[in-house]
């Protein structure tokens, strides 16, 4: 039976879906029939999706990283299992109930699941892959974790302006051997999706070659329509056709995108450029910590300082100097935190992402 009514355009909003305000405050991401459409295609063929699959969705639905997997499972026959809010050890109940073969997680829900007492008492060895994305992952919580849960890893990286996939990074590049090389594809987000372009840009827009660091732009028919009832930021976003993620990376010379930072979490400390998500790699590889998050403070003779903010594991006794010290081992001095605070928990918001904003805030920083 045909529908009452006209059929929609391919440009219609189908829903708002918000950004996490993890560096800003959050966005209504008009996303269109088009929009997901592609999104669910291109994620469709590089996940190789069947009607087998069974998918957990223990990220919340308005994440539009979990909320649009929905349309390549139904494309394909696949089924779909829900918890009402993400809790580690319920997650594992539910994968050894219902046989969960694949499921997303951002890194912090991961780190819950393999840290928890639970982590080892379920069987989970219905998965097939664990796939993440949404904010960096440090490569010693990827170890844990795939020495824990046994199964394949793959990335998906993206943004909600997205719909919201634009490279991916599949399990046969999350291989810890030659993790210390510069351009090892494990510490990439992947390759560009098919029906997606992504280019590294400077300040000018012109593109870079590889090995530059500069923007990543992206286009396609996944690119949002724009953001709502904000058309100033909507054309200076989308301006000249490309999505202007904020996020500054680099290509390497077989295509592999690596993603330093969001434009608004580098630090420069003495003018150096420092990443923060590879401080807050190292900090996470030291065995006391749980959490970290690095953020830029104000600093008379620097310009900007590192501080990092931790939760300690429990029954550590790591100190401030002790971690400063680890660091200063291991990496140069000048990307070394010069101070940290220890806290019981990190502020995250419903997409279970760390709230920079948040730390911002505590500490004054503009």
């Amino acid at each position: 039976m045909a529908p009452d009514g006209p059929l929609p355009d391919d440009d219609d909003v189908v829903a708002l879906f918000y950004t996490s305000g993890s560096t800003g405050g959050p966005k209504g991401v008009m996303l269109t029939h088009k929009n997901l459409y592609a999104n669910a295609v291109h994620g469709m063929v590089a996940l190789a999706v069947t009607k087998d699959w069974v998918w957990l969705h223990a990220a919340p639905m308005f994440h539009v990283a979990d909320a649009t997997v929905v349309y390549s499972l139904v494309m394909q026959g696949g089924r779909s299992c829900f918890i009402p809010a993400f809790d580690p050890e319920a997650c594992l109940k539910a994968i050894e109930r219902y046989r969960v073969t694949h499921m997303f997680v951002v890194p912090t829900m991961l780190n819950a699941m393999v840290n928890h007492p639970a982590c080892g008492r379920y069987d989970t060895s219905s998965l097939r892959m664990m796939i993440y994305g949404a904010s960096p992952m440090p490569l010693d919580l990827l170890r844990r974790a795939q020495e824990k849960l046994r199964c394949p890893f793959a990335q998906g990286y993206g943004l909600t302006e997205a719909s919201p996939t634009l490279t991916y990074l599949g399990a046969e590049d999350h291989t810890l051997e030659n993790a210390g090389e510069q351009f090892a594809p494990v510490k990439s987000a992947g390759r560009p999706l098919m029906g997606v372009e992504v280019r590294i840009v400077d300040l000018m827009d012109r593109e870079l070659p590889p090995g530059k660091v500069g923007e990543v732009v992206a286009r396609g028919d996944n690119i949002m329509k724009g953001y709502w009832n904000q058309p100033a930021i909507s054309a200076d976003t989308l301006r000249g056709g490309w999505l202007h993620t904020g996020d500054m990376g680099t290509f390497d010379a077989r295509g592999y995108l690596y993603i330093l930072d969001r434009k608004k979490d580098m630090i420069k400390p003495g003018g150096e450029n420092v990443y923060s998500p590879e401080v807050e790699s190292m900090i996470a590889s030291h065995p006391e910590v749980l959490e970290v998050a690095v953020i830029g403070l104000a600093d008379e003779k620097w310009g900007e300082a590192i501080k990092a903010v931790v939760v300690r594991r429990e029954g550590s006794t790591l100190t401030e100097q002790g971690l400063i010290d680890y660091c200063r081992e291991r990496m140069a001095h000048f990307k070394c935190p010069a101070s940290v605070d220890f806290m019981e928990t990190l502020p995250k918001g419903g997409t279970g992402k760390v709230q920079k904003t948040a730390l911002r805030a505590r500490y004054r920083v503009s």
